[in-house]
Formats: structure tokens, sequence, C-alpha cells
């Protein structure tokens, strides 16, 4: 009965809802950076796999269902693109020059820290596209010959700092811009610093989540280029 429940799909699913809105419900009362919801309730569900000895196999069947989200959630985020289009025509220039260079930039040290710390070239090229969404990151990271797990972990690490520390970090800097401030987490931290974006307002989550989709075009043609560049000086 145990071993039935536990491997049924809608186990995984429901479990995953749950401990998200707990720790959601936590954030709320303690809105602390370090208390991010999706940090929150991946510990909670690590901790419960171990202390109940559920095989992660199990949970799974049902977290899968939620990948399917994924794309229609993406979409999604056209709604307030849509809000909001007057200013992405009037920033085109400024949106489109920014997410070239922090893509460049940010590829470009990726591979200069990987170099500096003797990674190998599979885990290199792994976290070249640690910047952009998951589906993007991983299809990068295949056609590079990298490890897939290695490019998820990092994708998920990077999007969980970008969104707990990126909003801080804008403020030190003065970024105060709407759409400054939504294109820097887009394009840094992917669809979890949109997520981010979204509770700061309406302009930074669509700005956020138009980065998204163009720093993951951008990245498909710069990660190759750029770990190839970084690998010839050294």
């Amino acid at each position: 009965m145990y071993q039935e429940l536990t491997s049924n799909p809608m186990f995984g699913l429901i479990l995953s809802i749950a401990m998200y809105l707990g720790a959601l419900a936590i954030f709320k009362r303690f809105p602390f950076p370090l208390l991010n919801p999706l940090v929150l309730s991946t510990i909670f569900i690590i901790l419960f796999l171990k202390i109940t000895k559920i095989p992660y196999e199990n949970y799974y069947k049902g977290g899968d269902i939620l990948n399917i989200l994924i794309t229609p959630a993406t979409v999604a985020l056209g709604i307030p693109l849509y809000n909001t289009f007057h200013l992405l025509k009037k920033h085109v220039r400024s949106i489109m020059t920014g997410i070239l260079l922090g893509t460049v930039t940010s590829t470009f040290f990726t591979g200069i820290l990987a170099i500096l710390f003797h990674l190998k070239k599979d885990i290199m090229v792994s976290i070249m596209p640690k910047s952009v969404t998951t589906a993007i990151a991983l299809g990068i990271s295949e056609k590079m010959h990298g490890i897939a797990t290695v490019t998820l972990v990092i994708v998920i690490i990077t999007g969980i700092i970008g969104s707990i520390i990126g909003p801080s970090i804008l403020k030190v800097l003065k970024v105060t811009d709407p759409v400054a401030q939504g294109v820097a987490l887009g394009s840094a931290a992917h669809a979890i610093g949109t997520s981010r974006a979204l509770e700061l307002g309406p302009v930074e989550g669509a700005m956020s989540g138009l980065a998204i989709g163009v720093t993951g075009v951008v990245t498909v043609f710069v990660a190759p280029l750029m770990t190839q560049f970084v690998l010839a000086i050294f």
C-alpha cells in the first residue's frame, strides 16, 4: 500500500505543491532573501525523501508533471510584455545591447574561472550556459558535449543566487529603472530571476521575461564561440 502510494505520480505532484506553499507561507511571514520559497521547498523535499527513505525516482514521476508546465508558463510571460510593449519599443536598442554585452561578459568570465580552477573541458562547457532557462541550457550543453546533470544543477544554483542577491546588488548600484532591473534579473537568473522580478512590478517582470528569450538565443551562438576563444588564449 505504502509503495503503491508513493509510486503514484500524484504523490510527487502533491508533495511539490504542498512544500512550495508551505515555504511560501514562511517567506511571507519572514521576507528574508535567504528564505526564498524555491530554496526552502527544495530543502524540505530533500529532507522529507531522506527521512522517509522514499526513492527519488518515485517522487520524480509526479515532479515531472510540473515540467510540462514550464513551456506554457514561459509563454504566459508574454502577457505582461504585451502590456508594456511601448517601453520595449522605446528602449529596444539599450535592452538588446545590454543583453548581448551581458551574455558575452558572463560566458567569458565563466570560461576564465573554469580555466583558473582547472576544470575539465566537459565540466567547463556544462556550466557555460548557466544563465539561460533550463530547456535552452540543456540543449546548448548537449551540443557542446557537456554533462546534462552538471548543467541542470548550475542553472538552478545560478537562478536561486541571482534571485536572492540580485535585487540587493541593483539597490547598492542604485539601479532604479524598472526596465534595467527586469533585464538584469532575467538575463542573469532566467526564470527564477523573473519570478523575483514579477514581485518587484509588472514592468520588471515583463522585461525579465523578454530577457530570458533573448539571452537564450544569444547564448546559443555565444557560448560555443566563447568556449573556443577562452581555450585558445589559455
